[in-house]
This record gives C-alpha cells, sequence and structure tokens, in this order.
C-alpha cells in the first residue's frame, strides 16, 4: 500500500469490450484490477456476479425499475446503491445492453490515497479500509451520484486493468447475504488475501469460465 496525496498518471482504463461479455468472464477478470476515483485506488479482490434477469438475487429481476435502470444499460457503467441505510456498494454493468447482468465489487486493497482511506474510516486497520462492499466504496468516496458513470474513460471513476491477472489462485463459491439462488458459485476472489471479507464459506478452484 502507499500513502495519500498526488499519484502518478493512471493505466488506460479497460475497453468498453471488457465489459461487454459474460458476466462470469468479466467478474473473475476484474481481481486483480484497479477502481480509482479522486485520491483513492483501490485493487480488487473479491467480486460477486449477477444475472440479470435470470438471477432471483438480481436487483433487475423485476425489471428496469428506477433504481436498476441503469443495470439495463450499455456495459461499463457503475451501478452504485444504498443498502441498510449506511452505505453504499458499486457495482459494474456488463453484457450487452438489456441483459442486466453486473459485478458487485465485495472488497479490494488500498493501494493509492492511504492517507485519504484513512481519514474516511479512522478507526480501522489498513487491510480493513476496503474489505467489504461498503466499506470499499467508503474508502473511494463512492456515493449514488456515479450510478451511470462509466468507467472505461476518463472520468472521476475508472477501472484498469490488471496487467498480468489475478496475482495468486482464485476461489469460488456461494454469494454472500442473499437467499434466492444462494446456492450459485458467483462470488470470486484470491485466496489466503487478508482484505477479503470475513465471510469466505466453501471455496474451490474454479474452471474457467
Amino acid at each position: 500500500m502507499t500513502g495519500g496525496g498526488d499519484h502518478g498518471p493512471s493505466a488506460p482504463s479497460v475497453a468498453d469490450e471488457f465489459f461487454d461479455r459474460p458476466v462470469l468472464a468479466v467478474a473473475r477478470d476484474l481481481l486483480g484490477a484497479t477502481v480509482r476515483h479522486g485520491p483513492v485506488a483501490v485493487r480488487i479482490t473479491e467480486v460477486e456476479a449477477y444475472a440479470g434477469l435470470d438471477d432471483p438475487a438480481s436487483h433487475a429481476a423485476r425489471g428496469p425499475t428506477p433504481r436498476a435502470a441503469v443495470m439495463f444499460g450499455p456495459p461499463g457503467r457503475a451501478y452504485v446503491y444504498f443498502i441498510y441505510g449506511t452505505h453504499w456498494c458499486l457495482n459494474l454493468v456488463c453484457e450487452p445492453a438489456g441483459s442486466a447482468a453486473a459485478v458487485l465489487i465485495r472488497a479490494g486493497a488500498v493501494i493509492d490515497g492511504l492517507e485519504t482511506a484513512r481519514a474516511r474510516a479512522p478507526r480501522l486497520a489498513d487491510r480493513d479500509l476496503a474489505r467489504g462492499p461498503g466499506r470499499l466504496a467508503r474508502a473511494l468516496g463512492i456515493d449514488g451520484t456515479l450510478t451511470g458513470c462509466p468507467v472505461t474513460g476518463d472520468g472521476p471513476l475508472v477501472v484498469e486493468p490488471a496487467a498480468d491477472g489475478p496475482a495468486g489462485p482464485v476461489l469460488v463459491g456461494p454469494r454472500v447475504g442473499v437467499r434466492a439462488a444462494h446456492d450459485r458459485p458467483w462470488r470470486f476472489w484470491l485466496a489466503d488475501n487478508p482484505t477479503v471479507s470475513a465471510w469466505r464459506g466453501p471455496g474451490r478452484r474454479p474452471a474457467v469460465p
């Protein structure tokens, strides 16, 4: 992890085509990628996939409601929602427009802007600053104003690819905190990474989606 303050030039953002693919492939490939907002950057270590209309656990399962409408739009956009009345969650829309698939960014490691992230959660250890979807959004300073924001250009929210793919073995298991379709193994995380959220559940090495 590095300290806060100004950072150097950003790496190129992922291309639109990166997100215009099946959600399980995008989810796995996001491990090791970096999401950047303002001075803070987080390297992604844990994600969950949601498959839109065919996934009863997805916000899109009931169609394009006002909250979930952005999920039905073009890929490579942020879908940010408020949960439990306490925190925001960042999702990245993928697959062709109308599919309403998205990947929830569950956890990561702060690799830039550490002082800013610490100031936003002064009681947390560094490894916990983005450990869980709510903490990750707080560390990055993300809120609902970013819903619909493209993440593949030079806007305020940018996803940067992992140069060599995930750093280490990838595990897969059930999604966290969902009742419908709870047995689908659509949660991916980096094995033995201390920034992955505390509930890990049974895991196995996945086949490549």
